[in-house]
């Protein structure tokens, strides 16, 4: 059986060992959703990973709706990312680029007044984060089937950027109710065209945009994001193990690089599931490396790949205060603990100032 610390190939990317950084929205970007310098040093600290998983980074200016996160669409934001990627690299370390469309979660005031879209009209609930503070959502507006080609060449656009950019592989972000998701699941998706009703037509979307960018960038560095087990942003599905059984079977014939799977337990500290984690009823469905994410710990994850559940174990907020993750896991040092304060502050506190062992916990 492998060890977390044994090497894993992840398509076209040798990772050297199975413990890898799960994406976490940081807000360290500007306003024009361009990374700033301090955003290399943060991710060149953590390159111990066996591969680093980004930001959700934004497909384009209707899908991008949180404040001082960044993009891939003009000139100026690959430049931001290419400083960013060559650190990771000279650091000895694997970065890919998560793509996202964040569908109904984008506040109009992101859209000078425009309406957001989503698979149906339907509205988050709670509140979104902008420039003004908190503001409650609004509704989407029904994409129309003639516009949905548009949002296919944007995921396939930021792909190609992103690899100009000198990212190793994308990461398509098709969970957490942000755009895709909403096309997948039924609590969200009422349409009654070739993107909705059957389960194949609820995957359609998914499907598209997933062979779209593994035709622009390659299959081998193409991965992509789901979560199965429960509601997020108030997406869930009445039936999600037939679902996602048929999402996982398309992936797999797509032939993509690996798939993560987030998915918070009954007793989440960060997101609660509704359901038990389904990675095991659904492993048989995908033939490549499957990433599982979601309060993991040492013995956790261990237990993950020894039961064949996985083959690899993403970690977010350990990642946070414990840039070395890797060192202490092996070592079975105590881990420093996160400021959540400072998850979505502008400046280096609580970001790049997490040393290395020296800051474990005693």
């Amino acid at each position: 059986m492998p060890t977390l610390f044994d090497p894993i190939r992840l398509g076209s990317i040798e990772a050297p060992n199975r413990i890898l950084m799960a994406p976490m929205t940081r807000a360290r970007g500007t306003r024009e959703h361009i990374p700033t310098p301090i955003m290399a040093e943060y991710y060149a600290q953590r390159a111990a990973a066996g591969l680093i998983i980004s930001e959700a980074i934004g497909i384009s200016r209707e899908g991008m709706g949180w404040p001082y996160a960044t993009g891939l669409w003009t000139p100026e934001q690959l430049g931001g990312w290419r400083t960013v990627t060559d650190a990771v690299h000279a650091a000895g370390g694997r970065i890919v680029a998560q793509l996202w469309h964040m569908g109904r979660t984008v506040h109009p005031s992101f859209l000078a007044g425009g309406q957001p879209v989503s698979a149906s009209g339907t509205t988050a609930p709670g509140h979104a984060h902008t420039y003004a503070g908190k503001q409650r959502y609004e509704a989407g507006r029904p994409l129309r089937t003639d516009e949905i080609p548009r949002i296919i060449d944007d995921f396939r656009a930021a792909a190609r950027n992103a690899v100009e950019a000198g990212f190793d592989g994308v990461q398509i972000h098709a969970a957490n109710g942000y755009f895709i998701d909403e096309f997948l699941r039924d609590s969200s998706n009422f349409r009654t065209d070739a993107y909705g009703g059957p389960i194949p037509n609820h995957i359609r979307l998914l499907r598209e945009v997933t062979q779209a960018v593994a035709d622009t960038v390659g299959a081998d560095r193409t991965g992509v994001r789901l979560s199965p087990n429960g509601e997020t942003q108030g997406v869930r599905d009445s039936n999600p193990v037939p679902l996602f059984t048929a999402a996982l079977e398309a992936l797999s014939a797509i032939g993509i690089a690996y798939l993560e799977l987030r998915e918070p337990p009954l007793d989440g500290t960060f997101g609660v599931g509704d359901l038990p984690p389904l990675a095991g009823k659904l492993r048989p469905a995908f033939k490549g490396p499957l990433i599982v994410n979601s309060d993991y710990d040492l013995a956790r994850a261990q237990a993950a790949l020894d039961e064949g559940t996985a083959d690899a174990i993403s970690f977010g907020r350990p990642f946070i205060a414990n840039p070395d993750l890797p060192l202490r896991l092996a070592r079975k040092l105590p881990l420093a603990v996160d400021d959540a304060t400072m998850w979505f502050t502008q400046g280096p506190e609580g970001y790049v100032d997490y040393s290395a062992t020296s800051k474990a916990s005693p």
